[in-house]
């Protein structure tokens, strides 16, 4: 099988799960859901023999930690802001092409977790013979009840090792719809979790987002390297498209491929519900629950001790500057206290 190099995707904000994750360091710099921070778990399970040493393709601002939890001498692309993942995508397939343009690429975000690592590897080696014969190919996780949370991916016809064409991409249903997907059959998961050559990609992208393809490159070729870190510059990067890769390629292409069934347990940390299904324990250490049923307590560094008595399934989160506290099914809420918090321009608190 040909090496596989993984380019972890590391730019995100982390809104989600406010007051924790911030601008400054973000969920994937953190331990969220283990003693490990999430981009530390995410490199260690792309670390078999099928793999190449990593990249990441992370922010400016978050230099310093990316670089601290890589091998020395491997390859990092700062962005000086986000343009979703499209870009990303395309700076990933430039990176691995300068090495070999039919190398292959493994682009996964930094902050999903994953627990059963040999399933995800076996998983990505299902893949592979599907992107040496040009498919882009994805991940298609087995759904694990009628989510409206994720999208949702349609195979259609087989084409080799658990790999199928994709039929159609989905966006995030509304409930009786997704129930119908799972009486259907067929459908997925949408991870955002890809494999691809980087010569695929790249050929796709002049076809269906080249003005994209153009001022990426544009901006990739005349950023500056110090060792194995390249900046990309911000007055090129800034007339770069902002879309992420499922809407300008994968929905475009008829080259779009799915590994299914998937099942990794896997999951992608979106919400503080999510992380109290993986917390041990649900309260932090020094806190105290009293009578409280289902409701994860989390109290980071030097924030203020937290006591609460009889709540049933809640989320409390206390930092040094700012508590969060709201029943576990409103955790998709949080973007609207981080939306008033710029309307109020508390940027000290974001």
């Amino acid at each position: 099988m040909a090496k596989i190099t993984p380019v972890i995707m590391a730019g995100g904000s982390g809104t989600r799960l406010w007051p924790l994750s911030r601008k400054s360091q973000p969920k994937q710099f953190q331990p969220i859901v283990s003693e490990e921070t999430m981009l530390a778990e995410t490199l260690a399970r792309v670390t078999g023999d099928e793999y190449t040493a990593p990249a990441v393709i992370g922010s400016v601002p978050h230099r310093a930690m990316i670089e601290e939890a890589l091998p020395a001498g491997a390859p990092v692309v700062l962005e000086p802001f986000g343009k979703n993942t499209a870009p990303a995508a395309i700076c990933a397939a430039l990176l691995v092409a300068e090495r070999d343009a039919e190398g292959l690429v493994l682009l996964l975000p930094a902050d999903h977790h994953i627990a059963d690592i040999p399933a995800f590897t076996e998983a990505v080696s299902r893949g592979v013979e599907a992107a040496e014969k040009g498919y882009l190919v994805t991940l298609g996780i087995t759904p694990e009840g009628p989510e409206t949370g994720y999208g949702y991916i349609k195979g259609g016809e087989k084409l080799t090792g658990g790999t199928f064409k994709v039929e159609r991409f989905v966006e995030k249903p509304d409930r009786p719809t997704a129930e119908g997907y799972l009486a259907e059959g067929g459908y997925s998961w949408n991870a955002g979790i890809f494999l691809y050559r980087a010569s695929d990609l790249l050929a796709e992208a002049e076809k269906l987002v080249p003005d994209m393809l153009a001022k990426t490159r544009a901006a990739y070729d005349a950023g500056p390297r110090d060792g194995a870190t390249l900046t990309l510059p911000e007055d090129l990067f800034a007339e770069v498209p902002s879309d992420s890769i499922d809407y300008a390629i994968m929905e475009a292409t008829d080259k779009a491929a799915v590994v299914s069934p998937v099942t990794i347990g896997w999951n992608d940390i979106g919400s503080w519900s999510a992380v109290k299904d993986f917390a041990d324990p649900m309260v932090s250490e020094g806190s105290i629950a009293i009578d409280c049923e289902n409701t994860l307590i989390r109290a980071s560094g030097d924030a203020p001790m937290v006591a609460a008595v009889g709540l049933k399934d809640m989320v409390v989160v206390s930092t040094p500057d700012a508590v969060l506290i709201l029943p576990s099914e409103r955790s998709q809420d949080v973007k609207s206290i981080v939306e008033a918090l710029k309307a109020a321009k508390r940027g000290e608190l974001l």
